[in-house]
C-alpha cells in the first residue's frame, strides 16, 4: 500500500499534468488554421430532417426532401460540392469503391443522396458529377437510387444544421472548408449514424443500413450479426458484444439440439406406442367366453 508520503507527491503530479494538458489541448484547437475554425460535425442522431426543404435534382426538377426520402429505403447522405479541389472527390471515390464491394445496389436496398453546399452549383454541373460516379459505380439502374441535389443557400444551411454539418466559405480561395462524413438516415428521414472519414468498411456500411432500416432490409443473418455487434465510435466500425454473442450462441445451440433430436423422439414414439387399458376395452374373445345372464353353469 502506498504511503502518505508518496501519495501526496503523486496527486500533485497528476494535478499538474491535468493543468498542463488543458492549456495544451486548448492551444492545439487555437492553432488550427482560420479556415478550419468552427468546422466539424455535431452528432444529431435521432433528429428528424426537415423534409419540406426544397432542392433541385440533377435533372433540374424541383424536389423536396420528402420526395427523396420515400420511406422505403435507408439513405447514405453526404454534403459535398462538385468543384471541391480534393476532399469531396476522395470521399465519393472511396464510397463508390466500398459500395462496389457490396452485393446490395443503390436504388434497390438503399439510396445515396449528395447535396451540394455551394448555392452557385448548376444543375448541369451536378449532372456531370452524377455521370462521373455512376460510371465509376457501374451498376445498371443505380441512377434511380443516387441523387445529386443543388439548392438555395437558406435550404442548404437548414439541412446542414439539421444533421450537425458545420462548414464555412473561404472568400480568399472561393472554396468551402468542411469535413468528410457519410450520414446514415432512416427511410423516413431520421439521422441514424455517422460514418466519419474517407474510408468505409463494407460490413460497417451494410450493418448501418440494416440498423437504420430497422430490419426492413438485409437477411436474418444480418439482423443476427447486428444483434451481436455494437458500433464502436472510436474505431468507426462494429465490434462484438460478448453477452449478446453468448446469448445468441446459446439460443442457436438449443435450436440445433431440438432440430437434431426431434426425429429420434418421433421414431421412438412410433416404436413404443402407449399401452391400452385391457379391463376398460374387452376383446371379442373375452365377450364370447363370458356367461350369459341366467346361465345355471
Amino acid at each position: 500500500m502506498m504511503s502518505h508520503s508518496r501519495i501526496i507527491p503523486t496527486l500533485a503530479m497528476l494535478a499538474l499534468a491535468a493543468c498542463v494538458a488543458l492549456p495544451v489541448r486548448a492551444q492545439l484547437i487555437e492553432d488550427l488554421p482560420d479556415e478550419m475554425q468552427g468546422v466539424g460535425v455535431d452528432d444529431k442522431s435521432g433528429d428528424q430532417l426537415p423534409l419540406d426543404l426544397m432542392f433541385r435534382d440533377e435533372n433540374g426538377k424541383n424536389v423536396s426532401l420528402r420526395d427523396v426520402f420515400g420511406g422505403e429505403r435507408p439513405v447514405l447522405l453526404s454534403l459535398n460540392y462538385s468543384d471541391c479541389p480534393m476532399l469531396c472527390g476522395v470521399q465519393l471515390n472511396a464510397l463508390v469503391d466500398t459500395l462496389s464491394e457490396m452485393e446490395w445496389t443503390a436504388g434497390q436496398e438503399f439510396d445515396v443522396v449528395s447535396v451540394s453546399v455551394d448555392p452557385l452549383e448548376t444543375t448541369l454541373r451536378a449532372k456531370q458529377t452524377e455521370q462521373k460516379y455512376l460510371n465509376r459505380y457501374g451498376r445498371p439502374g443505380a441512377g434511380a437510387g443516387w441523387r445529386f441535389l443543388t439548392g438555395r443557400q437558406k435550404n442548404i444551411r437548414a439541412l446542414a444544421d439539421a444533421v450537425g454539418f458545420r462548414y464555412k466559405y473561404i472568400p480568399e480561395t472561393k472554396e468551402y472548408s468542411h469535413t468528410a462524413v457519410e450520414i446514415v438516415v432512416t427511410p423516413d428521414g431520421v439521422v441514424s449514424r455517422y460514418l466519419y472519414g474517407v474510408m468505409y468498411d463494407p460490413q460497417t456500411v451494410r450493418l448501418s443500413l440494416v440498423e437504420a432500416a430497422d430490419g426492413r432490409v438485409g437477411s436474418p443473418l444480418d439482423r443476427l450479426i447486428l444483434f451481436c455487434f455494437h458500433y464502436d465510435e472510436t474505431k468507426g466500425r462494429y465490434g462484438p458484444v460478448a453477452k449478446r454473442i453468448m446469448s445468441a450462441g446459446a439460443a442457436m445451440t438449443v435450436f440445433a439440439l431440438v432440430v437434431g433430436l426431434t426425429p429420434y423422439w418421433l421414431k421412438r414414439a412410433q416404436a413404443h406406442p402407449a399401452p391400452h387399458d385391457a379391463a376398460a376395452t374387452p376383446t371379442d374373445e373375452t365377450e364370447a367366453q363370458a356367461p350369459a345372464a341366467g346361465d345355471d353353469r
